[in-house]
């Protein structure tokens, strides 16, 4: 298993784990929606899902950046940076 993570980055390998983790809230959310068959309930996990969806955003972004940091000039670094912002002022409205 060791050789296995060996070629791969360790800033993709996080963003990686944390979108599985995502996605393993998300089917819990689901199976707990079904568990407590209930309308109300499903709305109150679904908006926890809402703050947990932009998070996850953001912290795979700043990982990218940081793992893209030495590859790239500090101007495509700030573009990079404006476009994730609009994407959640976008997301907002």
């Amino acid at each position: 298993m060791k050789g296995f993570f060996t070629g791969i980055e360790t800033a993709l390998l996080g963003m990686v784990l944390l979108r599985v983790i995502s996605g393993l809230i998300e089917l819990s959310a689901a199976g707990l929606m079904l568990k407590f068959n209930s309308i109300e309930k499903a709305v109150a996990i679904n908006a926890i899902l809402a703050i947990v969806g932009p998070l996850v955003l953001i912290t795979t972004m700043t990982i990218g950046l940081i793992g893209l940091a030495d590859k790239l000039s500090a101007s495509k670094l700030i573009l990079i940076g404006l476009g994730v912002t609009l994407i959640l002022i976008g997301i907002k409205r």
